[in-house]
């Protein structure tokens, strides 16, 4: 069982809330804007769907009882209408065993009972990501070793790490050769020698003034 969590890992993370109770709603927001990227909250399925349509969501906060409607309901048109599958967390005021069975059948990460214990929240919150913060890792790593192999010169490998050290949440490096340089002691022409061949190898194109996008699948075709 972790007993110290880093809540720090929760940072990059977007979450979907659903919540019919304003109060409620308001509260649990302005203590997770604290923690988390971004957090979508809204009182209706409906407007739960246009975020999710619209919006990167890495896990979903939802109430089942909603005002004329069921969070369990929506969780199931997610999954099995829009073939949409997010890490979900249920809360309730009640403890119906059909509820219950119900989250279960449609793989819900955790079941929390209201009034909600912030503590709880963050923590399941943190355990849900963690394997993904970890998986990421380990894919980091794998695209050095696979992005050294596709380059000639070995004195750019610090950059290469540059890269995917700096790369936000779209996959993309926002940093001049100035910016580099500024880190490694490199010589522009060396520099713009490996981005030229990255860029002919499509692994980091770039898209805008000192924007590039690292492209994971150039990777998976070497």
């Amino acid at each position: 069982m972790i007993t110290n969590r880093n809540l720090n890992i929760l940072n990059n993370f977007n979450i979907l809330y659903l919540e019919d109770d304003d109060s409620l709603l308001t509260h649990t927001k302005d203590i997770l804007d604290d923690f988390v990227n971004n957090v979508y909250a809204v009182k209706t399925s409906q407007a739960a769907m246009q975020i999710i349509k619209s919006e990167h969501i890495d896990v979903i906060v939802s109430d089942i009882l909603l005002e004329n409607e069921n969070g369990i309901d929506f969780l199931r048109t997610l999954q099995e209408e829009e073939n949409i599958k997010v890490p979900t967390i249920l809360t309730t005021a009640h403890t119906d065993t059909k509820y219950l069975l119900d989250a279960i059948k449609l793989k819900v990460e955790n079941y929390i009972v209201k009034p909600i214990n912030v503590k709880e929240l963050l923590n399941t919150l943190h355990d849900i990501l963690l394997p993904h913060i970890q998986e990421k890792e380990i894919q980091k790593n794998a695209n050095v070793i696979k992005t050294i192999s596709a380059i000639t010169d070995s004195k750019q490998v610090e950059v290469v790490k540059y890269i995917m050290n700096n790369l936000n949440n779209n996959d993309e490096l926002i940093a001049s050769y100035s910016d580099i340089m500024a880190e490694i002691s490199i010589s522009k022409p060396t520099l713009i020698k490996l981005f030229k061949e990255l860029a002919q190898k499509n692994i980091v194109i770039k898209t805008a003034h000192k924007t590039h996008k690292f492209n994971q699948n150039a990777l998976d075709m070497l």
